[in-house]
């Protein structure tokens, strides 16, 4: 039986096919797994330490050892992208109490400040150079909750003490030092990331009821395709004053499937967020779905204007 294989058919399918398991058990057994001992430690009640997990194993991938131009375009992507996400989120809490046709702040902030990073490997390394790969090492700092959690506090959005703060990037924080210490501890937790998300995504889904579904779906498919179209417009021209050819900058226009543990930790981190979270994690979903069929399209649409160009000169 293939059954990895077609959960890897599925747009960020160790992330989503887990995540909706875990919905659907929390929907219709809830106390499926409540049993006690190591079983119900697989239930909701464990997403705090395999998402703890999570962080440590992202934090030994961040290396400082890239050189000037990836870091110079990577930063810029990055800021153009949470930039981005920060003012559109802001906007709407601002000058629409929070949310606008369905969609919330957190919804908003979480899905379009946080690129897909398998993918971007992906379309890059396929379609464009060493350099364009290269620029995620900075733009990694977008995944986890630490920087949303960072945003909601600065525009006095969210209560979060700054002790929850701490405890977000301590995992982050340590697994960098380590990974930047040792090139042996990066590859052995860095490559091994991959194992944790099904787990984080499984324990997530039981903290969410499907019926929130039918309020956050629809909503959800407009987020990922104004996640495509706004982030992909301001990541390409950043990318193209900053030398690039636009590649990079297209192939951060996606959700990032972690993306979807992001409300829920947040909500951990301020209870003001409870109600909004379960939505929030199914819009988010469904954008991560979303932009993963329309971002390779559309970084496959600026490769060929760029070798075009190329081809021309």
């Amino acid at each position: 039986m293939k059954i990895l294989a077609s959960v890897n058919r599925v747009p960020g399918g160790l992330m989503v096919v887990p995540l909706f398991i875990g919905m659907i058990i929390n929907t219709f057994a809830p106390n499926l797994l409540k049993i006690g001992g190591f079983t119900e430690a697989l239930s909701g009640v464990g997403y705090p330490t395999v998402l703890g997990m999570y962080l440590f194993t992202v934090g030994t991938k961040m290396t400082l050892k890239a050189a000037p131009r990836m870091l110079k375009r990577g930063f810029g992507i990055m800021f153009a992208k949470v930039g981005t996400a920060t003012l559109i989120a802001v906007g709407i809490a601002k000058f629409f109490d929070g949310e606008v046709f369905g969609l919330s702040t957190l919804a908003l902030l979480v899905s379009l400040g946080d690129t897909n990073s398998g993918m971007f490997l992906a379309l890059t390394s396929a379609m464009g150079n060493k350099d364009d790969a290269g620029t995620y090492v900075p733009q990694s700092i977008e995944t986890g909750p630490f920087l949303t959690m960072l945003i909601l506090v600065g525009a006095g959005l969210a209560n979060i003490p700054w002790l929850s703060m701490v405890s977000v990037i301590a995992p982050i924080f340590v697994g960098a030092i380590l990974g930047n210490l040792d090139d042996d501890i990066r590859e052995f937790f860095g490559s091994r990331e991959a194992l944790i998300v099904p787990f984080m995504a499984f324990t997530l889904g039981q903290n969410i009821n499907l019926n929130n579904v039918v309020t956050g779906g629809l909503q959800g498919l407009g987020l990922g395709v104004l996640v495509l179209v706004v982030t992909g417009l301001a990541c390409i021209t950043t990318d193209r004053l900053l030398g690039g050819s636009g590649i990079a900058g297209a192939a951060a226009s996606s959700t990032a499937g972690n993306a979807a543990a992001v409300p829920k930790a947040i909500a951990l981190a301020d209870p003001s967020y409870a109600a909004l979270a379960p939505i929030a994690t199914v819009q988010v979903a469904a954008s991560v779905i979303v932009t993963a069929v329309l971002t390779p399209l559309l970084t496959a649409w600026i490769y060929r204007r760029a070798r075009n160009k190329d081809s021309l000169l």
